[in-house]
């Protein structure tokens, strides 16, 4: 069921099946999705292929300095007819919210996302208000253009589950393209799998077998990010937890009830990079977040198979 909504989601998502496996990782392990990327490689066709592969709601938000948390959370408005306030849903109640320049609203906006994250409700006037089930956020930011916009607070940035880059297609992707553009869209893609499979497949990942090693292994990842030079912040509980949540997923998918080594280290720097601080010298010898994890997978010892 996995590999039947990849491949449905890359029918319109031509030569990308690494950024589909891990949005659809995201999806299935109950996380965010944080696409750092530069306009028109089809960040807005992922989310939209996603939400018709699998028979779910989506909405789009563009994020600008003047939207108001009203206009993502929902606002009570008053009803003369019987004289009450009554809550009228914003955006965000939805199963796929793509929040299109995540980074270009005021902080005050961006921290309206953080209750609906983390708690997958809204409180408005005192009221909590449950969201749909399933619930993803998948938010993007221009990573080249950084005029007019406000950077995502570390507390926010480790709430996003995956952050990956689409990229450019290869050659033979993008002929592919423009052969069928115009004949096949997102919104003509049919549903492979619906909310419930979803829910299955969740649960599926959920029932995944950690070996003790590989719970050591995980721990070793994190204390070494956090005593590594060029980290000012290391990995966090919740960033541990996070590898270990992908990496059952990351099994499940490959049809196997156990996690292996690769599985960890596959998911490592899509889990692990973004939520790094380097510290100054690192950034001015441009080290990069994604350096410092594979320094840190091959500095650590991969526990040994038993005989």
């Amino acid at each position: 069921m996995f590999d039947a909504i990849v491949h449905n989601v890359g029918r319109v998502l031509h030569g990308k099946e690494d950024a589909v496996r891990l949005a659809l990782l995201c999806l299935v392990s109950r996380g965010h999705l944080l696409v750092e990327d530069v306009p028109g490689v089809g960040k807005t066709s992922l989310a939209k292929a996603l939400a018709s592969s699998v028979r779910l709601e989506w909405q789009r938000i563009q994020f600008t300095p003047d939207l108001l948390p009203s206009d993502v959370t929902g606002s009570s408005v008053f009803d003369r007819d019987s004289s009450t306030f009554r809550f009228r849903p914003g955006a965000v109640f939805t199963n796929i919210l793509l929040g299109d320049e995540i980074n270009r609203a005021s902080p005050k906006t961006q921290s309206a996302l953080l209750e609906a994250m983390e708690e997958r409700q809204v409180t408005v006037d005192g009221r909590t208000h449950r969201l749909p089930s399933p619930f993803l956020v998948i938010a993007t930011q221009n990573p080249v253009e950084h005029e007019g916009t406000y950077p995502l607070p570390e507390s926010q940035v480790d709430r996003f589950l995956v952050r990956l880059t689409v990229g450019y297609p290869d050659r033979s992707s993008e002929i592919s393209m423009l052969e069928s553009h115009g004949s096949l869209g997102p919104d003509d893609l049919e549903p492979v799998a619906d909310a419930g499979d979803l829910a299955f497949l969740s649960e599926l990942a959920d029932g995944v077998y950690v070996a003790p090693p590989l719970r050591g292994y995980v721990v070793d990842l994190a204390v070494a990010t956090r005593n590594h030079p060029a980290v000012e912040l290391g990995m966090s509980p919740r960033a541990t937890i996070a590898l270990q949540t992908v990496a059952k997923t990351m099994a499940a998918a490959s049809g196997r009830e156990y996690v292996v080594p690769d599985d960890i280290r596959a998911v490592a720097a899509p889990v692990l990079a973004h939520r790094l601080v380097l510290g100054a010298e690192a950034e001015l010898n441009a080290t990069s977040a994604e350096e410092v994890v594979a320094d840190v997978l091959h500095s650590v010892p991969v526990p040994a198979a038993r005989p």
